[in-house]
């Protein structure tokens, strides 16, 4: 295992001034080999607030989640996290900001297949020179919180997906970050599998106050009455979707919440996606 990081850390951001923004982006542009995929896209999410990101495939969601996590820098645009410009970071800042600030969901797990579920959910705490103890003492609270502690002495190839995808979810968690990026982790499975993911990951985030960018290709389950939605005691409550806004992308660029609807009701081009903001 990697020996852990002893390089200065970057002092814990504050928190945003009341009213403002945790997280913002304000015209963010981006492209791929002349095809544009970010065009102007603005947005800001409040402390603790949960955001999803919908469209179809091609849409746009996955750059623009990497464009606010630092990993890829906008052709235009700013983008601040509690008033600091990510955009303007050196490299190796920006690394550092996504290592103990931010957590990280893809749409596969890709847990090491040589750990068990609970070394996997540790390793950011290992990493970071946490105790063995303490790191898997933390792991386990995070896999019972997700409903898989039953599987922590067992390897990902032991694992139906949807369970493996709880651990990764556990490791984006464990080291409490403020924000936590969602990219599509509900889309290689099945319809009930997907609530249940989404319902476990949305549920954990706010019972413990992390702000979560999530996209997502079904913005029905994350919309549904049944879904559940956590009180400030952490108790379930019926009724409630599991976002508080959503942010629909068609093509790279925002449009209204009419629009979008209206476009929602026709079917997708496989040429683009659209935009649109529901407050």
């Amino acid at each position: 295992m990697a020996s852990p990081d002893t390089s200065e850390r970057p002092e814990a951001a504050a928190p945003p001034p009341a009213g403002a923004p945790l997280l913002a982006a304000a015209g963010l542009c981006y492209a791929y080999g002349g095809s544009s995929a970010l065009r102007g896209v603005s947005l800001s999410v409040a402390e603790g607030e949960i955001l999803t990101v919908t469209g179809p495939r091609g849409s746009g969601k996955t750059t623009l989640l990497r464009c606010l996590n630092g990993s890829l820098l906008p052709e235009k645009g700013e983008v601040t996290f509690a008033g600091l410009a990510v955009h303007t970071l050196p490299p190796r800042d920006r690394e550092r900001l996504r290592r103990d600030r931010f957590g990280w969901v893809g749409t596969e797990p890709a847990l090491v297949p040589e750990l068990t579920a609970w070394e996997n959910a540790a390793l950011p705490l290992l990493l970071a020179g946490a105790s063995s103890r303490e790191a898997r003492r933390t792991a386990l609270e995070w896999l019972e919180r997700l409903d898989v502690a039953a599987c922590a002495r067992k390897r990902p190839a032991a694992l139906p997906q949807s369970e493996r995808q709880r651990v990764a979810v556990a490791r984006a968690l464990v080291h409490r970050p403020q924000v936590l990026f969602a990219d599509e982790p509900d889309a290689p499975l099945h319809s009930a599998d997907r609530a249940q993911v989404l319902r476990a990951l949305t549920t954990a985030a706010r019972t413990h106050g992390v702000t979560v960018v999530l996209a997502s290709l079904d913005a029905a389950v994350l919309r549904a009455d049944a879904t559940e939605d956590a009180a400030e005691d952490g108790a379930a409550r019926p009724g409630h979707a599991l976002a508080d806004r959503t942010l629909t992308l068609l093509d790279g660029r925002p449009v209204p919440p009419g629009a979008a609807s209206a476009r929602s009701a026709t079917p997708h081009r496989e040429d683009g996606a659209a935009c649109s903001l529901s407050v």
